[in-house]
């Protein structure tokens, strides 16, 4: 008998990962953690900067009628899940990163660069190489939402894999475990990333990270853990 499934993820994502992995003939429960809200911002000239850091998808939902005037410049994008949504909005993508937003500065050390960052309200700090500078803007923020009570009940009783597609749900899974007392050694994290992996920290019974930052990597991993 395969284990559970709990996807963790907000919409309209959630969804669809539930959909294909119910196509994967796997046994699936989920509900967001976390919902994205749009924040107002103001748009700096574009002509002041050579390019956007974008670690999130998110800002391309939510980021408004704002992202039209920055469409000339090229995206350095944290992950391919980012990059497509910035493709999705017209921008072309310059670099795509692996490994966190430090690493994608980290490659471009020994150029001069302007960036604006587009980002979350909660935002890892960075440390620019020399020559590097970041403008920061605040796109959209998370608020948080309880475990559901069927996904609770389920995680409680019988345990099985979380699929954790970014830190925020991660986070938020280990801080509903800690609330609800919810036995984190019957819960295996299969997480998109290392990072997000570090934010799950200890005391699961295991932590799997995807070989590459895909849905579908992802999913195959969840495949495994679940039989």
């Amino acid at each position: 008998m395969s284990r559970l499934l709990f996807i963790l993820r907000p919409e309209p994502g959630l969804r669809v990962t539930m959909e294909t992995a119910e196509a994967y003939g796997l046994t699936v429960l989920g509900c967001p953690l976390f919902e994205v809200e749009a924040v107002a911002w103001d748009c700096p000239d574009p002509s002041g900067f050579d390019a956007l850091l974008v670690g999130s998808s998110n800002v391309f939902r939510h980021g408004g009628h704002n992202l039209e005037k920055l469409e000339r410049l090229p995206v350095h994008a944290v992950g391919e899940a980012t990059a497509e949504g910035a493709r999705e909005k017209g921008f072309i993508v310059s670099q795509t990163g692996k490994g966190g937003l430090q690493a994608l500065l980290n490659k471009v050390k020994g150029r001069e660069i302007r960036f604006l960052r587009l980002a979350g309200e909660k935002m890892v700090e960075l440390d620019p190489p020399e020559g590097v500078s970041i403008e920061t803007r605040v796109t959209y923020r998370m608020r948080d939402l309880e475990l559901a009570d069927d996904v609770a009940r389920a995680m409680r009783n019988n345990g099985g894999v979380a699929l954790m597609h970014s830190g925020e749900a991660a986070r938020r899974l280990r801080e509903e475990c800690d609330r609800l007392e919810i036995d984190r050694t019957k819960v295996t994290i299969a997480a998109l990333g290392p990072r997000i992996a570090e934010i799950a920290g200890d005391g699961w019974e295991g932590v799997h990270i995807a070989p590459q930052a895909l849905d579908a990597e992802l999913l195959a991993l969840a495949e495994r853990l679940c039989q």
